[in-house]
C-alpha cells in the first residue's frame, strides 16, 4: 500500500510515522511545499517549541480550544498530552514544565523536537520530498483498483492508495479551493492568535513594560480574558490578548479589526475600590509625590504614564490632589480604553481557525465521509486551541490517530 501524507508539519510527521509502524508493509511518502520541513516547530515558543501543556484533567485541556473541542474530547483520550511526553521520551527527548503549563524540551531548543522526528521517520523508512506542491488530486481507475493520483507543479503526477491533508492553516479560503473542489465543506479560514495594534496610544513608548494579572475586555462584546499584558511598540500583547484573539477571532474579522479594547490593569480590583484606596492615601502618605512611588504593584514606568494621562503634575502630593484627579487615575487603572486599528500576527507562530468543516470527517478514523481514503490531520481542520502548546497537542492527537487508521 502506497500512502502519502501532504505536509510535513508536526501533524504530518506523527501520521506518518504512527502508520509506518502500524502498517510496517505500507510504503509512505511525506511531501512538503517548502525547502524545509517542520518549519512551525522550528519557530514555536521563541524557538524552544511548546510541545504540549501538562497533562491535566480533559475537561480543563478541552476548554483551551475555541474550535473543535468536541472533536477533541472523543480523540484526546486515545492519544492525550501524557501520551505525548511519553512518545517523546521513548525517543531521547526529555519534556520539562514550566509554572504555567507549558512543556518544552529540557534543552529548550526545538531542533531537539525536530530531530526527532526526522529521526524516528528515518527509521521508519518514510520517504520525504520538499519542495513539492500538490496541485490538486483526483480518483483514476488501475489494473490494481480505484487510486489517488495526485498532480504536482513541477512532477509527474503521484499515485497512491490513500492520501493524509496535514497541511496546516491557511487563512485564506484560496488555499483550500483544491479540496472544496470534491465537495468538502470550508469554514472560512481566519487568522487566530494575534496581537491588537493601537496606533497613537499613549503607552507606545512603553514597550516591553508587561502586567502580570490584567483583565482585557472587547467592547460590544462578551469577550474578555484575565492573564499577563505586554505593552509592544504597537500595541499589545501577551497571553491575555492572544487567548482573546482566539476566542473572539471571528467577531473581531466581523469588525475588520476595528474596535475598543478595555484595560483593568489591576485584575483583582474594581474602579470603586481603586478610587477608595487614592483617596484614602491623601490622608494615608498626604506629603508623599504621587507620581514617585508606583501602587498596586504595577511597573513604575506605567504608573507615571496613567499619572501623567491623569493629569497629574511631576512633584504633586498626595494631600494636594483634587478627588476630581484621583477619580482619574482610578478610572485609568482599571477602564482604560484604547483604539484597536488593526492586527499582528503573533511572532511567526499564526493559528488559523475555519478549516475542513468536522461534519465532513468521521470522527473515529478522521477519513474523509465526502472522499473515502483521503484522511485529515492537524489545524487544516476546524480546529484551534490557544497559546500554551495546545495547538501542538491538537496535531499530535489528529496525527496519532489518522495514522492508526489510514492502513487499514
Amino acid at each position: 500500500m502506497q500512502i502519502v501524507v501532504i505536509g510535513g508539519g508536526a501533524s504530518g510527521f506523527m501520521a506518518a510515522i504512527t502508520a509506518a509502524e502500524t502498517f510496517p508493509d505500507a510504503r509512505i511518502t511525506i511531501l512538503e511545499k517548502n525547502k524545509t520541513v517542520l518549519n512551525k516547530v522550528r519557530v514555536s515558543g521563541g524557538g524552544r517549541c511548546n510541545v504540549t501543556h501538562n497533562p491535566s484533567d480533559l475537561r480543563f485541556f478541552i476548554k483551551n480550544y475555541p474550535r473543535g473541542d468536541k472533536l477533541l474530547r472523543k480523540l484526546i483520550p486515545r492519544f492525550d498530552a501524557a501520551a505525548t511526553v511519553e512518545w517523546f521520551e521513548k525517543r531521547g527527548v526529555k519534556l520539562k514544565t514550566e509554572n504555567d503549563g507549558r512543556m518544552f524540551p529540557v534543552t529548550d531548543s526545538s531542533h531537539t523536537i525536530i530531530e526527532c522526528l526526522l529521526r524516528a521517520a528515518k527509521q521508519a523508512g518514510i520517504e520525504i520530498k520538499t519542495g513539492v506542491s500538490v496541485k490538486s488530486l483526483s480518483k483514476i481507475s488501475s489494473a490494481e483498483g480505484e487510486k489517488f493520483e495526485l498532480n504536482l507543479d513541477s512532477q509527474e503526477p503521484i499515485t497512491c492508495d490513500r492520501i493524509l491533508i496535514a497541511t496546516g492553516g491557511y487563512p485564506k479560503i484560496a488555499g483550500f479551493e483544491w479540496l472544496s473542489e470534491h465537495g468538502h465543506q470550508i469554514v472560512d479560514p481566519l487568522p487566530s492568535l494575534f496581537t491588537f495594534n493601537t496606533p497613537g496610544n499613549y503607552l507606545l513608548p512603553l514597550a516591553g513594560v508587561s502586567v502580570p494579572d490584567a483583565v482585557v475586555r472587547i467592547m460590544g462584546t462578551k469577550h474578555e480574558w484575565r492573564g499577563p499584558v505586554l505593552i509592544t511598540h504597537w500595541g499589545f500583547s501577551g497571553p491575555a490578548v492572544l487567548k482573546l484573539s482566539a476566542w473572539g477571532a471571528r467577531d473581531l474579522a466581523e469588525k475588520n479589526y476595528d474596535f475598543v479594547c478595555k484595560i483593568n490593569w489591576l485584575a483583582e480590583l474594581n474602579e470603586q475600590q481603586v478610587r477608595e484606596f487614592l483617596i484614602q492615601e491623601k490622608t494615608n502618605t498626604p506629603k508623599q509625590q504621587i507620581t514617585s512611588h508606583a501602587r498596586f504593584g504595577i511597573p513604575m514606568r506605567l504608573w507615571k504614564a496613567l499619572t501623567e494621562k491623569s493629569e497629574i503634575n511631576e512633584g504633586l502630593k498626595w494631600s494636594e490632589a483634587t478627588n476630581k484627579v484621583l477619580n482619574r487615575l482610578a478610572e485609568l487603572l482599571t477602564n482604560s480604553q484604547f483604539d484597536v486599528k488593526g492586527k499582528t500576527t503573533f511572532k511567526e507562530e499564526f493559528v488559523t481557525c475555519g478549516g475542513i468543516s468536522l461534519a465532513d470527517v468521521n470522527r473515529e478514523t478522521l477519513e474523509s465521509s465526502v472522499l473515502p481514503g483521503l484522511y485529515f490531520a492537524g489545524e487544516v481542520l476546524d480546529v484551534d486551541g490557544i497559546t500554551g502548546g495546545f495547538n501542538f497537542q491538537n496535531a499530535w492527537t489528529t496525527g496519532y490517530i489518522a495514522g492508526k487508521n489510514i492502513g487499514a
